[in-house]
Order: structure tokens, then C-alpha cells, then sequence
């Protein structure tokens, strides 16, 4: 089978496409063809050694497919089942993978694979942050960096959902446009701004009644400074990304200063450490895609062979929601 390699840290340019053994499934694991696999931020971050991997190592951690083989002991799945996953996996970016059966989550009839690969880990990235990081509720007003993102797009759907005033940033006209789309009351053009952190806060407080009650930041250090000052006394800022790279060490006296607020840097794999939450927060997302009441974008599909330049697509901001592989 063909499956996309990190053959060392770096840039795109260490993507290798390789020929390797067709996987066997051993007790407790599931081998699934691959039919989509989607493309994120954090598998450029293992790409370049910012997250500890061995090299050599098959990309990705995010897809859908239809099982093929099943392990000893698996009970959760059977050949044939279509199947979603974020994480358990060997790699996705692949034409098989091999993956931990309590990872996988079943695809309700009406997904297709593709839609499954785009939503899941964002999806549920998402729902989390709305639902339990910093919950969302009637009236209360939030910030989403990268509101044309794959991410950004439905935030902005389940924070609205839950009867939220969205305010976005986004840096093109067309991603105005989607942001809107989505649902965002009042859209913020960066790349209009010269300096984001001294001009962005006073134009969110102007949109609001003195700040924002939550600001979820994908971003990371380049808009850091400017949501932090973009809450109002006692909000919370959820720090889910690093984008544009890590932020420096923070002060917490900062928070203080701010108003008494909340920084937290929530991570998907701690909101569904259970198989019950897995399946709770898949089960939501999904029956969202399935009645039509979350929209999925997929901005950009690339075969195997171009995973080097899906990445470049992805780390040179020129998408606007999901970027898939598909094997």
C-alpha cells in the first residue's frame, strides 16, 4: 500500500510518498481503507519535531474509511462498518490504516466519508470548546480567530446555535464572505489592521458592551496580546492553537491586569479520554452534518502524492475550511 512519510523534521519537503507492507490487525485494532484523510495543523507541528515523533513516521492522525480487517477482541466494529477516527491511528494519510478500536466512531448513514474526515477532529474540537471548555450560553458574546478556518467556521455554527453574537477575524474578502456565511454578526479584516494588538481590542469593544465574554484563539502568538485585551473582566480566553507559533511564557499577573480573567490551553484528546465522551461529542457533531444544521466546508482536496503541498496550502493560510487526502 502507499502511505505519505515524514522522513525527517522539517518543512513539506520531508513528505515522501512510499510503498510499504499491507498492515495485519493485532488484538484490540481494526484495519480500515482509507477513503479520506484530513489534513491538520498539528500534523505539520509532528512534521517539523515541534511534537516529539519518531522519524521515520506515516503523517496523520484524522480519517474515515470502511474497516477491512478486524483484531483479536474487538468487539466495538465489524468488517465492513464505515468508520471515523482522530486519533489511534498508525497514520492516515495512507491507503490503509491501522487503528485502535475504542478510537473509532461509527458514520451515521447520510455522512459520507469525506464529510466524516473534514468534521470529525475539528468538529469535536469545536463542541468542546463551546460546550465545555468556556460553555456558551444564550446572550453571551465570543471572539473566533481564523473565523474562515475549518475550525473558525464551526465554531461560529455551534456558538451561534447556542445563542451566541459571533465577532470573527478573518484576513480576505472571500473569507469575509464565508464567515458570514456561517453565521458571524460583525467580521474583523487583520490584514486591514497595522498593528492587530493595539487596534483589534478597541474595534471588538466597539462592537460589543465592553468586551467579549470568551475568545477561542487558534492562532497563537501572533493574536495572543490582542484577545487577551479583548475580554471583558472575568472572561476566558481558550487557547486551542498555535497557527502562527507558540506564545512565549505569560505571566499570570497579566490576568489580573486584564480583569480577573481565564486562560486555558485545552487540548481535544483530554475532552474524550473516555469512550463515552468520544462517542457523546461524535455522535452530536455528526447528527449535526447528517440533518443539515452544521455545514462543512471542504476548501481543498489533494491526492497522496501532493501531501507536501496540501501542507504548504495549509501553513501558507491560503484554505479556508478543511483540507483533505484522499488515498
Amino acid at each position: 500500500m502507499r502511505a505519505v512519510l515524514a522522513t525527517t523534521p522539517g518543512g513539506p519537503e520531508v513528505l515522501a510518498v512510499q510503498d510499504l507492507p499491507e498492515p495485519q490487525a493485532p488484538p484490540g485494532r481494526v484495519v480500515v481503507a482509507v477513503e479520506a484523510a484530513g489534513v491538520n495543523f498539528v500534523d505539520t507541528y509532528r512534521r517539523e519535531g515541534r511534537y516529539p515523533m519518531p522519524f521515520p513516521h506515516v503523517v496523520g492522525s484524522e480519517g474515515a474509511g470502511r474497516v477491512v480487517a478486524v483484531g483479536d477482541g474487538v468487539t466495538e466494529v465489524e468488517v465492513g462498518d464505515r468508520v471515523g477516527w482522530v486519533s489511534g491511528s498508525d497514520g492516515s494519510y495512507a491507503e490503509q490504516a491501522v487503528v485502535d478500536a475504542a478510537a473509532l466512531v461509527p458514520l451515521p448513514d447520510g455522512v459520507p466519508a469525506d464529510l466524516a474526515a473534514a468534521v470529525l477532529l475539528q468538529g469535536m474540537t469545536a463542541q468542546y470548546l463551546v460546550a465545555s471548555t468556556f460553555p456558551v450560553r444564550e446572550g453571551h458574546q465570543v471572539l473566533v480567530h481564523a473565523g474562515a478556518g475549518g475550525t473558525g467556521l464551526l465554531l461560529t455554527q455551534l456558538a451561534t446555535a447556542r445563542g451566541a453574537r459571533v465577532l470573527t477575524t478573518v484576513s480576505t474578502p472571500e473569507k469575509e464572505a464565508l464567515s458570514r456565511e456561517a453565521g458571524a454578526a460583525d467580521v474583523i479584516r487583520y490584514d486591514r489592521l497595522e498593528d492587530l494588538t493595539a487596534e483589534l481590542p478597541p474595534l471588538v469593544r466597539a462592537c460589543t458592551d465592553g468586551g467579549v465574554h470568551t475568545v477561542y484563539d487558534g492562532v497563537g502568538a501572533s493574536t495572543f496580546d490582542a484577545s487577551l485585551a479583548s475580554l471583558r473582566p472575568r472572561g476566558g480566553l481558550a487557547l486551542f492553537g498555535a497557527a502562527s507559533g507558540p506564545v512565549p511564557p505569560v505571566d499570570p499577573q497579566r490576568l489580573n491586569a486584564a480583569g480577573s480573567v481565564y486562560l486555558t490551553r485545552p487540548f481535544l484528546a483530554h475532552y474524550i479520554a473516555t469512550r463515552e465522551e468520544l462517542l457523546g461529542r461524535a455522535e452530536e457533531v455528526l447528527g449535526r452534518v447528517a440533518d443539515g444544521t452544521l455545514r462543512v466546508r471542504v476548501g481543498q482536496r489533494f491526492p497522496l502524492a501532493e501531501a507536501a503541498e496540501a501542507h504548504r496550502a495549509l501553513e501558507g493560510r491560503r484554505t479556508t475550511g478543511k483540507v483533505l487526502l484522499l488515498p
